[in-house]
């Protein structure tokens, strides 16, 4: 998929299924929503959830977000990357707004900025940082390979 379509496919989706390492190495797989900004995946989250304690041991991190009904329109994007923690201070309440706006759009700068604040005090704010993305599209495939 281009760049375009990439986005406009991370544009359409609401949740996106996140991957990380627990102690032992097993994956854990959570589906949680999020936006893109600046061409960087985020998500909220709280900062003593399991995903978080997996980052904070070995921040690699794996993202999918997905679409299609049927086997001739699946389509996604699979990024492989690591995770940068924002939990603080002003990067946190700039990008804790941003993924409320985009969760929640229309309110006031006013009532954004309290929602930030209030979710901040047990949220973290996640930027996927990408190493690899990895993206199909059966549409594009004409019929052949569909079951």
């Amino acid at each position: 998929m281009s760049e375009a379509e990439i986005a406009a496919l991370f544009a359409e989706c609401k949740s996106l299924q996140v991957a990380t390492l627990g102690a032992d190495g097993a994956p854990h797989l959570t589906t949680l929503w999020y936006t893109v900004h600046e061409g960087k995946v985020l998500f909220e989250t709280y900062g003593k959830s399991q995903k978080v304690m997996n980052l904070r041991r070995d921040p690699r991190i794996a993202v999918l977000c997905e679409a299609g009904e049927t086997y001739d329109q699946l389509r996604g994007v699979s990024i492989q990357g690591r995770a940068e923690l924002v939990e603080e201070g002003e990067p946190l309440q700039e990008l804790m707004r941003v993924v409320i706006d985009h969760h929640f759009p229309g309110q006031s700068p006013e009532q954004l900025a309290a929602t930030a604040a209030k979710m901040a005090e047990k949220r973290i704010v996640v930027v996927v940082e990408p190493d690899k993305v990895i993206s199909w599209d059966h549409r594009k495939l004409g019929g052949v390979g569909a079951v």
